[in-house]
């Protein structure tokens, strides 16, 4: 049963994540049918996974700073963090963080819906806003991001 996004930028987000596919059409007859999408990484972005958990608590320990989308499989308590397509080693020692390769091909729901118990937590917003490597190791590092005003009060 597919759990509908209602308040999402539900059009622009979805022809974002439509445009990074080699095969817009292609991804959106797996959507039409029901099924996730293949689309590779690398030409417009990269991907760390991680633990549901520890990205829960990332996304709260970034608190109101933007990041990008963030997908994740309820199921299998898994997410996924879409990066500049860039990266080169900056997240390499950040544990808990497993960036893919260039290539390795994200199994996407549509950005109106969940499938297959995938669901965008964070969901594309049509602008290309990625996490920034950076901030994402601060939040998954051991004493984790804090905005400034929690870090001086």
């Amino acid at each position: 049963m597919a759990t509908h996004i209602p308040f999402a930028p539900v059009r622009e987000g979805q022809a974002w994540l439509l445009s990074c596919a080699p095969d817009p059409a292609e991804v959106q007859r797996a959507w039409d049918a029901q099924q996730l999408a293949a689309i590779p990484t690398g030409p417009h972005w990269r991907v760390a996974e991680a633990a549901l958990a520890r990205s829960l608590d990332a996304i709260r320990r970034l608190g109101s700073k933007t990041h990008g989308p963030v997908l994740a499989d309820i199921p299998h308590g898994l997410t996924w963090w879409l990066l500049p397509p860039g990266l080169a080693d900056e997240l390499d020692d950040v544990a808990g963080l497993t960036v893919r390769p260039a290539d390795w091909a994200l199994e996407c729901p549509p950005v109106t819906h969940s499938l297959g118990g995938r669901w965008w937590l964070a969901v594309p917003d049509g602008t290309g806003q990625l996490t920034d490597p950076t901030l994402l190791a601060a939040a998954f590092g051991p004493g984790g991001y804090r905005p400034e005003a929690e870090t001086q009060a």
